[in-house]
This record gives structure tokens, C-alpha cells and sequence, in this order.
């Protein structure tokens, strides 16, 4: 997993007439740790003016959606983006040392830059854009009950067999075999070294490598063991989220497949979910990917169907592929099988 922006994340984003420029902000989590992120905000008060939140995937650091985020400045937003614990701005002098996993990235920091929009934008209303695990931290933020709207992009929590089937060996092998040893040695990833992504921390490899059918029964055992009261209080914390959600899913990701992103959204039982697949053909392209929606060059194509949810919470008219599955809010929206699924499809 390369992780290239063909240049998009170069630039902290383009000041508009009348804006003040992204500036860098500290977040304080909970348990006092400090988070670095950077803010879109436009100059004077306006309570109607919505704030944008922006979740990252695992180990990407923020500065990969300061295009995007610039954009949304653009069309009248402000912008928060944010390092988690352990990645880039955030990252401590020595990372073997930070005792951080995803449920950290959820409870603690997700929690804090909700916690921060709220206070820096007071009254305005909150929306949150998250890619791929930043789908899902967002269900572990208490602060997830004040969010408007939300539109994720190939959101899911990596369990191994809803990985795209092609790639899947590939895929189980590099993640789940080496990227756990690799931490085991070093005590965190030595991932930009190799070309993957972001240094990583341990627990954050761990969570990644220990992913089961339940998001809450990967943090059994080892270094980051949660009890089982704790583990089964944690599908709660989704429900709290009640805004309309998009769950974007591009065909050619082989992270974000229809499995995967059914899997996590069935978590989200008190969200009206619109579950929209999109094909490279759609919209005219060869490929996309798990990281390519962030492109400046789909400024045109895909950038606005998230903005239009953003606003109204319904797809363009005009949206690109189509529908997989709508799933109504439903306290006890689960599968036979106990493990959250599907509503109802359309």
C-alpha cells in the first residue's frame, strides 16, 4: 500500500477573499495527550456555517486531504484535519514507546477533534468526512451524538476475508504476518522505510493484524487486552450516531469491498445508511482505488457527491454507479448471526 497524492497534499490549501489561511491548532485528548491538526476557518462568526471534521485512514497523515480540505473551504466550510496519536504531527520522539491502538484513535482522539469543533465553532453545525478506519473511529467518539452529517470513503476495519479475493493472500500475508512481526522487532512499524505508509505504532499493527468478524473481539489478549465488559459496551457507541450516512465504496478497493463496508455499517443502527458503489467507469477512469478519491484530479467527479450529502444528506441527482444497500436506523438492525448486517437492501 504506496501511498501517493501525485502532489495533493503538498500545500496546506489556497486562502480565499475574506478567510483566514489553515492554521495549525494543538487538540488535548482526555488523557492529556496532544494531537496536531490544521484549521480551514473563515474570518467572522455564522452559526449556519458548518465546520467539517476529516477522519484519516490508518497511518496516513493529514496533510494527505489539505486539498480536499482546501475545497471544502472553498464552497464555504471550515476544515478541521488532525494527526492521530503515533502519525505524523502527533507522533512522540519515540514512537516504540506510545501504548496507542484504535481504540485510542476512537475514544480518545476522534473524541477530541469533535470535542474541539464543537468549542471552536461554537453553534455551527457539524459534519465529518472519514476514510477507511476513520469510518469507523468515529462509532467510538461519545461526541458522535452532535454530528449532522457524515459521508465515509471505503470505510471498514480490515478483517482479513472481506478483503478483495484477488488480493486477499497478498494482503493477509503483508498484514497480517509481516506487519506484526516487523512491530514485534522494532516495536512499531518501520512502514515509510518500505514504502507503505506512515511509521505505525505497535498497538495500532496489532489492532490492524488481530481483526475478527466483531470489531470488539480483536483486542483479546497481548498487550492491549480489553475485558469483556469494556468489548461489549463498544457497539453502543456507535449507535449514538444518528446523522444520514454515505458510505462511499469504490469497486476497484481491495480494503473497501461490499463485505467490508457492510460489516461496519452495520454498527451504525441509529444512522439512516445509503451504502453507493462506484466504479473507475463511472466516472470515466481506469482506476481509483483505496486512496485516490482524495485526488485533486476528482474535484469534478467524485468530490461533489460528498458535498451534496453534506448539505442535504440525499445523493446528487446526477451521482455517479449505484445504490448496494439502504439501511433504515434500527436499534436492533443485526444478522441472524449476531453480527451486525443489513436492513434492507435497495
Amino acid at each position: 500500500m504506496t501511498i501517493s497524492n501525485e502532489g495533493d497534499g503538498a500545500a496546506p490549501g489556497s486562502r480565499a477573499a475574506g478567510a483566514l489561511p489553515p492554521e495549525p491548532v494543538t487538540l488535548r485528548a482526555a488523557d492529556g495527550f496532544e494531537l496536531r491538526g490544521h484549521v480551514w476557518r473563515h474570518r467572522g462568526g455564522g452559526a449556519a456555517r458548518p465546520v467539517t471534521v476529516v477522519n484519516c485512514a490508518t497511518s496516513v497523515r493529514c496533510d494527505y486531504y489539505f486539498r480536499f480540505a482546501a475545497w471544502l473551504f472553498a464552497q464555504g466550510r471550515d476544515v478541521l484535519v488532525y494527526d492521530y496519536r503515533g502519525i505524523g504531527g502527533s507522533r512522540p520522539a519515540r514512537l516504540a514507546k506510545l501504548r496507542a491502538n484504535w481504540l485510542d484513535w476512537g475514544r480518545l482522539d476522534c473524541e477530541a477533534a469533535l470535542q474541539y469543533a464543537r468549542d471552536a465553532f461554537p453553534g455551527q453545525p457539524i459534519d465529518v468526512v472519514a476514510h477507511s478506519i476513520g469510518g469507523c473511529v468515529l462509532g467510538l467518539a461519545a461526541s458522535n451524538v452532535h454530528v449532522r452529517h457524515a459521508v465515509t470513503v471505503g470505510a471498514q476495519y480490515a478483517y482479513w476475508r472481506d478483503y478483495l479475493p484477488a488480493e486477499r493472500r497478498r494482503m493477509w500475508w503483508k498484514w497480517h504476518v509481516a506487519m506484526p512481526a516487523l512491530a514485534a522487532v522494532f516495536g512499531y512499524v518501520p512502514a515509510k522505510r518500505l514504502g507503505w505508509m506512515e511509521d505505525t505504532p505497535r498497538g495500532i499493527a496489532l489492532s490492524w493484524a488481530r481483526s475478527r468478524p466483531r470489531f470488539e473481539d480483536g483486542y483479546v489478549g497481548g498487550l492491549f487486552e480489553e475485558g469483556a465488559v469494556s468489548r461489549a459496551a463498544l457497539p453502543a457507541r456507535f449507535a449514538g450516531l444518528s446523522a444520514p450516512m454515505l458510505a462511499i465504496g469504490v469497486d476497484d478497493d481491495a480494503f473497501g469491498t461490499i463485505g467490508a463496508i457492510e460489516r461496519l455499517v452495520g454498527y451504525y443502527t441509529g444512522s439512516d445508511v445509503t451504502h453507493l458503489r462506484i466504479a473507475p467507469a463511472d466516472i470515466g477512469v481506469d482506476a481509483i482505488g483505496h486512496f485516490a478519491f482524495f485526488h485533486s484530479r476528482f474535484t469534478d467527479t467524485l468530490w461533489p457527491v460528498a458535498l451534496h450529502w453534506l448539505q442535504h444528506s440525499v445523493l446528487p441527482a446526477d451521482a455517479p454507479g449505484s445504490v448496494h444497500a439502504l439501511h433504515p436506523a434500527s436499534r436492533a438492525r443485526v444478522t441472524g448471526s449476531g453480527v451486525p448486517g443489513v436492513a434492507a437492501n435497495g
